[in-house]
């Protein structure tokens, strides 16, 4: 392809830049060992919560893990006395105001925290967090039912609870949901300093109080309180100080990015000490530099002490930390899902590689001839979590959008882009921003994402993006013309077929549209023929396989949302998460039944085990226990009873007790070829049993044969003796008679 005899000439025109003299201080190597010097730790607080929930996890598994035996006894019995204490209070109006206290974390309180939360992170664009947050629910639901399922523990005995409640005791569920959720509210949507330390305190009060109603009420005991506090408070604030750290994304109600790091106070100090030891820079100031700009790093403009007694000079820099190598790699991974693998864009594992990469392709245009900044270097600050780039300043230059473009800035930008081409290197990013001029010369920076032996495309979207921007300041007609003396028209027009929609730089469409002009189509009107688009997109497996993946990720994410904090079945069914109910088994979720209904004189339970019988799931709250069995050959399901203090069996029809106190009716609601379906009714004092039997696959109803087998009672006296003998009388089931 023939190119205009004159190209060669302007693109020897372009030098690189003078170097700025700077003073050089003596390096030091850190030695080994010794911190960096900016160490990345968690805050004492977060470590003292840290060792506070592995210490409550761990004692409530030793403690209880046996059932209601040894130390859980001594313990049961202390957090009993304190219990009876508040609960022999007496004082006109006092228990409404406990039952005020309780209500602050009631469920319709939890809930509506939790979904105002969610759409207030929406409305603010906070997505980190909300990421955070989703994600810590179903992390804390797992958590606080891990911890009920290790100890086991029911509700405080010999009081009468009246406050509602649901499943084991430990944690105290409630207060655990309250707790995390305050906290989640804190880190989220309150800026750190005086307001956050305000909500703290204004957080511990009502936690302390919801606490304080609720053992009064007898609902939970001192040890249930504090171990959901605990948890409540450890897992909000390790996930939101770990995975959204306030100097990368602060909470703030004013104009900025979170891409933009706090360089004063420790990481002031830190870079100033790292350009000194590793550069051998003398740092005056260190200050943010056109934050309005970038996105992708913390911009700074440092001075420097001068050599030889000159004046100071100005030095750029940019600061990278593992959020901008976490949001490269989304942006990457978004661009191959939109349009598929572009060239060799593939993410950075580690920030070293990233700021690596930066470094060596200034090293690249540099020494290309390419009129971009002089390399400093780069000084480490945290080892593989932040580093700074180091580079030549452009004082007094502006941007190509803002300067005056006449035909000599035109013939060097369009330059640049040959002598790349010559180079083997690619750009990427050609826009406004990158572009400046300085003394009627254009200076390219922002060579981050340089790419050494592109693909044609790749050069010819520069070139293209190129003419556009020297055109925003002038005209596609002159930038055309100029453009012809350096390349030829089929390289043009290639240009133009290849740059369009995503190819075109963000900042670069608005500032075309903002001036109401379609400089793409005037370009192509000029070309001997009109460009035929070349499509970027791009299909494969592996982007077929990341769609799929995708989808199924936040069909999961969506699916344990729903399934953890939004989840009224924590409210109203509780499960215990046993797959066990034996009558003469462990007695702790009987005692929880008995809680459940106190005037039931008989509890259900499983009498006699029988081959294909499971119990699938026990849940119990206050005023009723639901049990589920399932069955191999009836189905899951296939009978479900309910505990409650009373029942009305309708048309049933009474049949022979199993015991002399309990009353059978029985109503056979369908038999024959649709299925099998029944209710059973077992009434006895102070409570009543609710069976309903469903079968598509056993038609005649056999395994309601086997389930009068299966099921049986045990009372409620019976109950009593064993909690008494295991205490040695130190534990009543029930309220005792005041003597």
């Amino acid at each position: 392809m023939d190119v205009p005899a004159d190209q060669s000439t302007l693109a020897q025109q372009l030098a690189p830049t003078h170097v700025p003299p700077v003073r050089r201080a003596e390096r030091r190597r850190r030695p080994s060992g010794e911190p960096p010097p900016l160490p990345r730790k968690l805050q004492t607080s977060g470590v003292r919560w840290l060792a506070a929930v592995i210490v409550v996890v761990v004692l409530s598994g030793v403690v209880f893990a046996r059932g209601l035996r040894g130390p859980a006894v001594a313990v049961t019995v202390a957090d009993d006395a304190v219990v009876g204490w508040l609960r022999g209070l007496h004082a006109p109006g006092l228990v409404g105001a406990e039952r005020l206290l309780a209500a602050i974390g009631s469920w319709w309180v939890i809930n509506g925290l939790a979904w105002g939360l969610v759409l207030a992170l929406l409305v603010l664009r906070r997505w980190r967090h909300l990421i955070v947050y989703v994600i810590l629910t179903s992390v804390f639901s797992g958590s606080v039912e891990l911890v009920g399922r290790l100890a086991h523990r029911p509700r405080p005995f010999g009081v009468e609870i009246l406050a509602a409640w649901g499943g084991w005791a430990l944690p105290s569920i409630q207060v655990a949901y309250f707790t995390a959720t305050l906290v989640a509210i804190l880190y989220t949507m309150v800026p750190v300093g005086r307001w956050r330390n305000t909500g703290k305190g204004i957080a511990a009060v009502l936690v302390t109080l919801l606490g304080v109603g609720r053992v009064a009420l007898g609902a939970d005991a001192p040890t249930d309180v504090l171990v959901g506090i605990v948890l409540g408070v450890t897992l909000p604030l390790l996930a939101f100080r770990l995975f959204t750290p306030n100097e990368l994304f602060p909470v703030a109600y004013r104009r900025g990015r979170s891409a933009h790091l706090d360089v004063t106070g420790a990481r002031g100090a830190a870079i100033r000490r790292a350009l000194t030891e590793q550069l051998g820079l003398v740092v005056q100031s260190v200050r943010p530099f056109g934050l309005a700009g970038s996105a992708g790093s913390t911009p700074l403009l440092i001075t420097v002490e001068g050599a030889d007694g000159e004046e100071p000079k100005q030095l750029f820099a940019k600061l990278y930390a593992r959020s901008h190598m976490r949001a490269d790699r989304w942006y990457k991974l978004g661009r191959e899902l939109l349009y598929g693998r572009l060239e060799d864009e593939k993410p950075f594992n580690t920030v070293r590689r990233l700021v690596q990469q930066e470094d060596y392709a200034l090293r690249l245009c540099h020494d290309a001839g390419l009129p971009s900044p002089h390399p400093f270097g780069f000084v480490e600050l945290t080892p593989d979590w932040e580093y700074m780039l180091v580079t030549e300043f452009f004082a007094g230059a502006v941007e190509v959008g803002e300067a005056e473009v006449d035909d000599a800035i035109i013939d060097d930008g369009l330059g640049i882009v040959r002598k790349r081409w010559h180079a083997g290197l690619a750009h990427r990013d050609v826009k406004p921003a990158n572009l400046l001029v300085r003394d009627g010369r254009v200076l390219l920076i922002d060579v981050a994402f340089v790419e050494t032996r592109p693909s044609p495309w790749r050069q010819a979207v520069d070139l293209a993006n190129m003419m556009l921007c020297l055109a925003l300041r002038s005209d596609a007609e002159r930038v055309y013309q100029r453009a012809l003396r350096q390349f030829s028209a089929e390289e043009i027009t290639e240009a133009f077929a290849a740059a369009r929609g995503l190819a075109l730089p963000s900042q670069l469409r608005r500032m075309i549209r903002a001036q109401g002009r379609n400089l793409h189509d005037e370009f192509c009107r000029l070309l001997p023929a009109p460009p035929r688009p070349i499509s970027i997109q791009r299909w494969s497996l592996r982007r077929v396989a990341l769609l799929a993946l995708v989808a199924l990720v936040l069909g999961l994410v969506v699916a344990m949302t729903s399934n953890s904090i939004f989840n009224n079945k924590v409210a109203v069914g509780t499960p215990l998460d046993i797959d066990h109910l034996d009558c003469g088994g462990q007695v702790e979720p009987l005692l929880l039944m008995a809680q459940s209904v106190p005037s039931a004189t008989q509890l259900p339970c499983v009498r006699s085990p029988l081959p294909g019988w499971t119990v699938a799931e026990v849940a119990a709250n206050n005023g009723r226990t639901q049990v589920v069995l399932n069955h191999d050959r009836a189905g899951d399901a296939a009978v479900v009873l309910w505990l409650t203090a009373a029942c009305d069996p309708g048309t049933a029809v009474e049949t022979p007790p199993q015991l002399p106190e309990v009353r059978r009716y029985e109503r056979v609601d369908q038999l024959g070829a649709g299925g099998y379906a029944a209710t059973w009714f077992d009434r006895f004092p102070g409570g009543c049993v609710t069976y309903r039997l469903r079968s598509a696959s056993d038609p005649t109803g056999q395994f309601a044969v086997e389930a009068q087998v299966l099921l049986g009672f045990t009372s409620r006296q019976e109950l009593a003796r064993t909690l008494q003998q295991r205490s040695d009388g130190r534990l009543h089931l029930d309220p005792q008679p005041s003597s």
